[in-house]
């Protein structure tokens, strides 16, 4: 994914499956498209394995990530 749009949510209170859906329905907004990845620093993942998906989406960990942020778009076809 080259072009997406970068969400800060570090308020440890929320899930990340709510900070995912938060950010998925306001890109939906603004951009009129369906997020279909999300990239995140691996601290910000409790599950033991590095990728899950939620409601169709992609959720991978990726270092570049900051904690706290998130990295949604559309994952690049060939």
């Amino acid at each position: 994914m080259n072009v997406g749009m970068l969400w800060f949510d570090n308020d440890p209170r929320t899930a990340l499956k709510i900070k995912v859906a938060r950010a998925a329905d306001y890109y939906r907004k603004k951009y009129g498209r369906i997020p279909d990845l999300c990239l995140v620093h691996p601290t910000m993942l409790i599950e033991p394995h590095p990728d899950l998906e939620l409601d169709k989406m992609a959720v991978r960990t990726n270092r570049a990530i900051l904690p706290g942020h998130l990295w949604i778009g559309e994952e690049e076809k060939n």
